[in-house]
């Protein structure tokens, strides 16, 4: 009787759904075989131009940046420009802090004697100015504290974004 049953649950489960019964099939010897799904495709190893402009499009973003480096300013007088500067030296320096905590590279007094030693790495100075050939000097007048990244925090990049897209255009639907 149970194979009169088990006859019928599979000709209704085969009509009905298109497949043997899991109980069924293993009942008889029949494997399964499960249908793999293809693994998403790995987004796109991040390029290393990818944080700069990524970091681009924040100051557009936040003070419009690259809308005053890319605007021709010759025809404006020194009063508009200074008002402009001033919003935007804030605005990028607010976006800036938000991700990207900067330290200077000697922390000594610009005018003074410095030995380069205290930068602690050969990358880290430029000598400028009269500097002889052969071995560089210990040591000279800070001219520049320089800058270096202490801690660098950019949001994740979402796997579809184009990051060569600085900024989007805007079209307003009226």
């Amino acid at each position: 009787m149970s194979r009169i049953s088990l006859a019928f649950r599979s000709l209704f489960s085969i009509l009905f759904s298109g497949e043997l019964p899991a109980d069924v099939a293993s009942a008889f010897g029949y494997v399964k075989q499960m249908k793999e799904k293809p693994a998403p495709p790995a987004p796109p190893p991040a390029k290393p131009g990818d944080g700069a402009l990524q970091l681009l499009g924040i100051l557009q973003r936040d003070a419009r940046l690259v809308d005053f480096l890319m605007e021709d300013i010759s025809t404006y007088d020194d009063e508009q420009v200074g008002a402009a500067v001033r919003s935007l030296h804030e605005q990028s320096k607010a976006a800036m802090s938000r991700y990207i905590t900067l330290v200077p590279v000697i922390d000594g007094v610009e005018g003074t004697f410095t030995n380069a030693s205290a930068a602690g790495s050969a990358q880290a100075v430029k000598f400028v100015g009269n500097v002889p050939a052969g071995p560089p000097p210990k040591g000279g007048t800070l001219r520049h504290r320089g800058w270096k990244a202490q801690k660098v925090d950019l949001p994740a990049i979402p796997a579809k974004q184009d990051v060569t897209i600085v900024a989007p255009a805007e079209i307003e639907i009226e």
